[in-house]
Parts: structure tokens; sequence; C-alpha cells
């Protein structure tokens, strides 16, 4: 059954479930393979990331709970990837022939996670995001494979964030130099993870995922979910995050210039110089950051490694 553009819109806003590419206009087929993408690289790139630090695991055991997460990303990733196959998409040129800095993860996922410190707020923080997105997409996808999918993807995902808040917890408490690191990883990633829900909703240029009711929320409504959570969490254990409650307006504020620079190679962000445009941030994203083609390769590795030794 085709429908027209003003159709699929009208009878997804009212709660119709797609169910196959037969029934998608060219507009919604298009919105969802965005989506996905951005759903599957982001997976596939934590790999790679969370497998480096996970070297600096404090003990046997913590290192194997670092590598299950990994393994839930990958799988992640190719139940994403899989979907992409339904809608025409491969997931061979997606994964080998793209060059690195095409791939569509946030930008989050191309700096190096230098300690264990790092990795337990990456999945905190990270980990945190991906929950607070997909729980929209559940909750309001109108794509019935992608939805039954996501059953499986949230519960990991809530393992992946419950190691990070436990071991956040277990830095601050242990104080000293644990908590110093835990610090200085929160100093950097909490801007980054705010970063990583988008443009502002006055700036939006699209909105064909909440017109094809391919998620529930807005942007700022993301952004304010996530911080519901997260603030709470890093005052609770005494760390300090650049960002307050507002009673009078009932919201989370930051406090400093949003969107601002990032210095990537001292993973530091420089408030003192202001506010910035979002073109300046479109531009440093599609320039990437500097694991892209490092954390892209080793995914690519594995393949021909694979291949000369059957042959």
């Amino acid at each position: 059954m085709a429908f027209t553009e003003d159709e699929i819109k009208a009878k997804v806003q009212d709660g119709y479930i797609i169910e196959s590419v037969e029934e998608m206009t060219e507009g919604y087929r298009k919105s969802l393979i965005v989506q996905l993408t951005v759903q599957a690289d982001t997976e596939l790139i934590s790999a790679p990331a969370y497998w480096m630090a996970a070297r600096h695991a404090p003990s046997t055991n913590t290192q194997v709970s670092a590598h299950a997460i990994i393994q839930d990303e990958l799988a992640h990733a190719n139940i994403a990837y899989r979907l992409l196959e339904d809608l025409g998409v491969s997931r061979e040129k997606l994964v080998y022939d793209r060059a690195p800095h095409e791939f569509k993860h946030p930008y989050g996922f191309d700096q190096p996670l230098d300690n264990w410190a790092e990795l337990v707020v990456a999945n905190g923080f990270y980990d945190r995001a991906g929950i607070t997105l997909l729980s929209d997409v559940y909750r309001n996808t109108s794509y019935g494979p992608l939805k039954r999918a996501l059953v499986k993807i949230d519960m990991e995902e809530t393992f992946h964030l419950r190691h990070g808040e436990v071991w956040m917890r277990r830095l601050s408490k242990a104080g000293g130099e644990a908590k110093e690191m835990l610090q200085r990883a929160v100093d950097w990633m909490f801007p980054m993870t705010i970063e990583w829900f988008g443009l502002p909703d006055e700036l939006k240029r699209h909105s064909g995922q909440l017109d094809y009711r391919l998620k529930g929320m807005t942007n700022d409504q993301l952004r304010q979910t996530w911080m519901a959570s997260t603030v709470p969490l890093c005052e609770s254990i005494g760390i300090s995050v650049p960002a307050h409650f507002d009673e009078a307006n009932q919201r989370y504020e930051l406090d400093y210039p949003f969107p601002c620079r990032y210095d990537a190679a001292a993973k530091h962000w420089l408030f003192d110089e202001g506010e910035i445009s979002w073109d300046e941030v479109f531009e440093r994203w599609k320039g990437r950051g500097p694991m892209n083609e490092e954390f892209v390769e080793s995914i690519r590795r594995s393949r021909s490694q694979v291949a000369t030794w059957l042959n």
C-alpha cells in the first residue's frame, strides 16, 4: 500500500505502524535511513573506543565487564545495519566502503578514552544519552521492526549505564587521585554529551523524524531529559558539572557558553572565549576527532586478517 507524503504523515501521527518498505514514501525511507545510520555507526564506533580504554581496567573482573559491554555494542550495531539492509542499504558498503569521516557517529566517540575513569564516565554519560534517545524512539517510533529490536537493546544499554554509575560512585568515594581523575573526565565529557543532542530547537532545520513519528521528543527536550538524571547523579557523588536547575523556569540551565570551542588535544573546553556559531561546530564535526581514522581502521582490519587466515 503506497501513501502520499501528506497521507503517511497523518497516518503515523494517528498511531499507524509501518511494517514494510512498500508502505513508505521516499521521504519516510530517507529519514529512517539517516536515523538508523547514526544509530548503527554510533554503536559500532563505541566498540574500539571502549576496547582501547578497557586495558586500564583495575582487575580481570572489571575488564571482563568492559568487554561484555563492547560485545553488546557490536551486536546493537549489527541490528541497526540489518534493519538498514531491509531498506535497500548495503551493510558491507556502510562499514567498509565509506571514508572514516563519512561515518555519522557523534563527535564524542572520536576522542580517545585514556583511563578507567573516562571509560566509566562514557558509560554513565554517553550510554545514558543513547538510552535517552532510543527510549524516546521506542515509545514513539512508527517503524515496527525498529520498535521490536529496541526491546533487547534497551535492556543491555541499561546494564552499561548502571556499570558507569556504580563505578563513578566508587571512584568518587575513593577520593584522592581517583576522584580527581573522575572530575577531569566529567569536565570534558559533560559538555561533549550536551552537544551530542544537536542544534537547539529554534535553529533546527529539518523536522522529518518528528513529522514521520520516527521519534517523539525535540533536541532540547532530549537534552533536558539527559540532564535531569545526569546532573543529580554528579551532585550526589560530589562531582561538579557546569549546569544547574532553574527553579523559576523549571528547567536545567548551562553555566557556560553553548556552543563553544573545544581543544581536542588538551581535552578542554574554551569557555572563556565565549559562544561560537553552530557553523563552527559543524565544521569541527565534519573534520572529525583525533581517533576517527584509527577507530574505523581497527574495525576494518579484522576482515583482512580473517581472510588471510582462511586462505
